[in-house]
């Protein structure tokens, strides 16, 4: 094509003399600027170069990074990655050469990306989100992405979404509200990891993590301060009783001392909780991931110490009598993944009983059949929100309206392994999903989708809202 062509294709000749003569009515001091910026707005952006990268996240593992150009800017965007991958979830495509990264290399992902993702997309709106991540699904062509891969696929839809607000020229959040359909934006209560253990952490804590919930703060911003004071509280706790070393930390944050039960860990947390002040306006959540010390219909608590382990066995009748006694002793509103992944009848029964909510992680996989089946069955009542298990931000946004339909609950996630980008942030204020999984308030691979929370907080002023004591009820 031509350069005449070209503009005459755009209609570009009648856009810039338009241009100019608005720069001549503003009277602009740089009309040069002024034209340029003027035609950026005229013009409409298009996918011009999609350019991928291997990096590392926060564990030292490799993952998939994107540069996404259009003629607005480039919009770059990291995926994370879990400890394992499930049989249900998108596959994560790993090279598998042990000489390299020990078999951890995501090379094809990235050369997938550079050679044919990027030729598939270039020349498409970036605002057009869904047809994007649907070409990309195409081209795929398998059911858990084995071909492209979901790491690199997740990496590309994030970045074109990030394209999309801003040729749109509002912020990320806004832009995934407007995807979703939702008229309203409120800001998370975070689920913050204190106590780290099971896959997390070198202890022998065999739950996965403890963690609590401000709910009772007035902004996000306070919430955040009240995360960090606990944090602190808690890590001086564990200094008084067990020394410095109690204090080291899990890949997500948590201070991971020896704990010989889950009744000692909340027993510490709640003394934190004490020292700020917030008893009544700070909760409890627990994500047990059963599945990880599940030896066929038997619990071990005790897996992970090697002096106890295979000793003192639990039934799934023998967990749900724990569960009853924990809630009624301390201030826990959810409970994640109390039983194996697979073990949907006591789940069920769990939460049938109404104690505390019960999130679906391993069970669910943020899969959309899984969560259908689980709805039918009233298995659980919220919903664990992995990107990554998935693979496209479309996607995500309906399996999180499939779980809003059925009146469940919504916990954006992070994942153990984690990068530099807080897209899981905007996520879940412009999804509204009421709560965020994000770590400690520590490390900057966690810190940082919380101090993007404080700024969607602070841009949105006035309008801003903070789901607290309404957390369940974001619908």
């Amino acid at each position: 094509m031509s350069v005449q062509e070209y503009l005459d294709k755009h209609l570009l000749s009648r856009k810039i003399e338009d241009a100019v003569n608005a720069a001549v009515r503003a009277k602009t001091s740089d009309p040069v600027l002024f034209i340029a910026n003027h035609m950026k707005k005229a013009v409409s952006s298009v996918i011009t170069k999609v350019k991928a990268r291997q990096i590392l996240d926060s564990r030292g593992i490799p993952t998939v990074e994107v540069d996404l150009h259009t003629n607005k800017g480039v919009f770059r965007a990291s995926v994370p990655s879990g400890d394992s991958s499930g049989t249900y979830e998108a596959v994560e495509l790993r090279d598998g050469d042990k000489g390299t990264y020990l078999g951890n290399s995501v090379a094809k992902a990235v050369k997938n990306i550079n050679e044919k993702i990027s030729e598939a997309l270039i020349g498409m709106d970036p605002k057009l989100q869904a047809q994007i991540d649907q070409a990309m699904i195409d081209l795929d062509k398998t059911e858990k992405k084995n071909e492209l891969g979901a790491n690199a696929i997740l990496a590309v839809s994030i970045a074109a979404c990030k394209a999309g607000a801003a040729e749109k020229e509002v912020p990320l959040c806004k832009h995934l509200s407007d995807l979703s359909g939702r008229a309203n934006m409120i800001l998370p209560v975070p689920a913050f990891t204190v106590l780290s253990g099971g896959k997390h952490a070198s202890n022998t804590f065999a739950v996965q993590e403890i963690m609590i919930l401000p709910i009772g703060a007035s902004r996000f911003e306070e919430a955040l301060q009240w995360g960090s004071e606990t944090y602190h509280h808690l890590k001086a706790v564990i200094t008084e009783k067990n020394g410095g070393l109690g204090c080291n930390v899990g890949e997500d944050g948590g201070l991971a001392p020896d704990i010989s039960s889950l009744k000692e860990g909340l027993e510490l947390v709640k003394e934190a909780i004490n020292r700020t002040g917030h008893n009544d306006k700070i909760k409890i959540a627990i994500d047990i991931a059963a599945t990880n010390f599940c030896l066929g219909t038997k619990y071990d608590l005790d897996i992970k110490s090697p002096n106890k382990a295979g000793q003192n066995f639990k039934s799934a009748d023998d967990m749900i009598d724990m569960y009853k006694e924990l809630c009624a002793e301390y201030p826990i509103v959810f409970i994640e993944d109390p039983f194996d992944k697979e073990d949907w009848e006591h789940t069920k029964y769990f939460s049938s009983l109404g104690i505390c909510q019960v999130v679906g992680d391993d069970l669910l996989m943020s899969n959309s059949k899984r969560i259908e089946r689980a709805i039918q069955e009233s298995a659980c009542n919220a919903l664990l929100l992995k990107v990554n298990q998935i693979g496209t931000v479309t996607e995500a946004i309906e399996v999180v309206k499939l779980a809003r339909d059925a009146q469940w609950g919504v916990v954006t996630s992070h994942r153990c392994g984690e990068t530099e980008d807080s897209f899981i942030s905007d996520l879940s204020v412009g999804l509204a999903t009421g709560v965020i999984k994000a770590g400690a308030p520590c490390r900057g691979e966690r810190t940082m989708k919380y101090n993007q929370l404080l700024r969607i907080e602070e841009e949105l002023g006035d309008q801003a809202l903070y789901a607290g004591e309404d957390w369940r009820q974001t619908l």
